[in-house]
């Protein structure tokens, strides 16, 4: 059967050819409505023409997907893979290399889906199969094992996943060079890993180099520079440094205006997080312009029910509850939840988020049983979904423990909280913002129990903990201290609270201003 490239000598196929090209050019441009109506005449030009069996006919429908990912529809990617892996089965063989992109494809779509329990064993499958074919050190056998980590993380086998990316940031090093994009990918994949373990100084190093290193070989303005600033961003907010992530986001905003055009995704990314930053530094009117503007702009392009305009429109429903406009929130909240919930199902991770965020609303209005019947909800099926050790199960309980604490069920709580300290602990270490956060929520519920040397020990620890990991200034250290201040009250020891709250003033002061709430 003739290829593309043969086509051409029919006037009808060189528009097929050209069709094909300007499908792919939008795509790359970010227009992906386009690229969908492009890549459907394609793909039935390809199989009129060549038959639903060729491999280009293939190629096209695995290139429809792929584009049906950008548009939020996992289901019909998942279909359209479905069927180009078991094609290529038939016609390949199992060990083929088309067929292995294939289950790969397959798997990263399982990602979009939050089916990380199915991501895993066919991100498996590639990496064996191609540590067989072409050997340990092949690209594509190092492009699974990237995959692979990437899975791992999600599933929250961060230990798992740094091994990985140590193993492929040591062969890329050896046989591409220090300097090289793919080198330098692995470098920020590994950052990624080091931000989920809480080693936010160890990500930001990693981080600075990889920024650096863009710059030079790529420019400024490449997009994965402006990605690497991003990501060096978030780890600068992480470390409570909100000016120096600000500074960076801004000049990522600017550019990705620039270079791709104010309503591209990644513009609207940006814009985003640079709204999330505005929030954090106290900036609310303009966080809350910015999420406006996010939402409005995906609503016109991408319409109400994709995945992105859902995002932009939990975005400003957290926006509105950093500016206590609750009752704002959560219809949004109620929107995004019944949205993600048609469009994923009720198991799915984002619906469980959203159920999660939803419930947190609940607690800040008062209606508490509701945010309790929730909370258990995001619970049971994170321990079903994920397992009972995986840190957005711990997240959960930490939440019900919250939900328990404000309907006076302060028992309940701090066997909760005691079971969320321990495992972070153990999954963690001592020193994790995570586990510390665990540790000051459990001295809460002491304080509430009238246990105040208990209270004090534990957040003695956290404050001391905070000051060296994050320093003396960050706004989770001033909480520590002012919780702390608050137990030295509850313990008559007024003059050990007074500087305590002195400095914390004074240093909310100089970063947030006179005018913070």
């Amino acid at each position: 059967m003739p290829h593309l490239e043969s086509l051409i000598q029919d006037p009808i196929n060189i528009k097929s050819v050209f069709q094909y090209k300007f499908a792919r050019v939008y795509a790359d441009s970010g227009r992906y409505t386009d690229a969908e109506l492009l890549q459907g005449v394609v793909l039935e030009k390809l199989k009129q023409l060549l038959g639903a069996d060729h491999p280009d006919t293939l190629s096209a429908m695995g290139n429809l997907a792929a584009t049906y990912c950008k548009l939020g529809k996992y289901t019909d990617a998942e279909h359209l893979e479905g069927v180009v892996l078991e094609k290529r089965k038939q016609l390949l063989g199992a060990d083929h290399p088309d067929t292995l992109w294939a289950i790969a494809n397959l798997a990263a779509t399982y990602h979009q889906l939050g089916r990380y329990a199915d991501a895993e064993p066919l991100d498996c499958v590639v990496l064996e199969k191609r540590k067989q074919l072409l050997g340990a050190n092949h690209p594509d056998t190092l492009c699974a094992m990237v995959n692979l980590a990437a899975t791992y993380r999600k599933l929250g086998r961060y230990a798992d996943a740094e091994l990985l990316d140590h193993v492929v940031l040591e062969k890329r090093k050896q046989l591409l060079g220090a300097d090289h994009p793919d080198t330098l990918s692995v470098m920020a994949n590994l950052a990624v890993t080091y931000h989920e373990l809480g080693r936010y100084t160890d990500a930001e190093l990693l981080q600075g180099v990889v920024l650096e290193k863009w710059k030079q070989l790529l420019g400024a303005d490449h997009p994965d520079t402006l990605l690497g600033m991003a990501n060096l961003a978030a780890t600068y907010h992480e470390l409570g440094r909100y000016a120096d992530a600000e500074l960076l986001l801004a000049v990522v905003l600017e550019k990705r205006k620039q270079l791709l055009g104010a309503d591209h995704p990644d513009t609207l990314s940006s814009m985003g997080n640079l709204a999330a930053t505005y929030c954090d530094l106290g900036r609310y009117a303009d966080a809350e312009l910015l999420s406006h503007v996010v939402l409005e702009t995906r609503t016109q392009l991408l319409g109400d029910d994709h995945p992105d305009t859902l995002l932009a429109m939990a975005n400003l429903a957290a926006t509105y509850c950093k500016l206590g406009k609750y009752t704002d929130a959560e219809p949004l909240e109620g929107v995004v939840l019944e949205k993600w919930k048609l469009l994923l199902g009720a198991d799915h991770l984002h619906t469980l988020l959203a159920m999660a965020n939803l419930a947190a609303t609940y607690r800040e209005l008062g209606r508490y049983a509701d945010a309790e019947l929730l909370d258990h909800v995001v619970l049971e099926k994170r321990k079903q979904l994920l397992g009972a050790d995986h840190p957005d199960t711990l997240s959960a309980m930490a939440n019900l423990a919250a939900t328990y604490r404000w309907l006076g069920r302060y028992t309940d709580a701090e066997l909760l909280q005691g079971v969320v300290l321990e495992k972070r602990k153990q999954l963690f270490g001592a020193d994790h913002p995570d586990t510390l956060l665990a540790m000051a929520n459990l001295a809460v519920t002491y304080r509430r129990l009238g246990r105040y040397t208990d209270t004090e020990l534990l957040e003695g620890v956290v404050l001391e903990k905070r000051k060296q990991l994050l320093g003396a200034d960050h706004p989770d250290t001033l909480s520590a201290m002012e919780n702390l201040a608050v137990t030295y009250c509850h313990l008559e020891r007024y003059t050990d609270a007074e500087p305590l709250y002195c400095v914390v003033l004074k240093k909310r002061k100089q970063l947030l201003g006179a005018d913070h709430p």
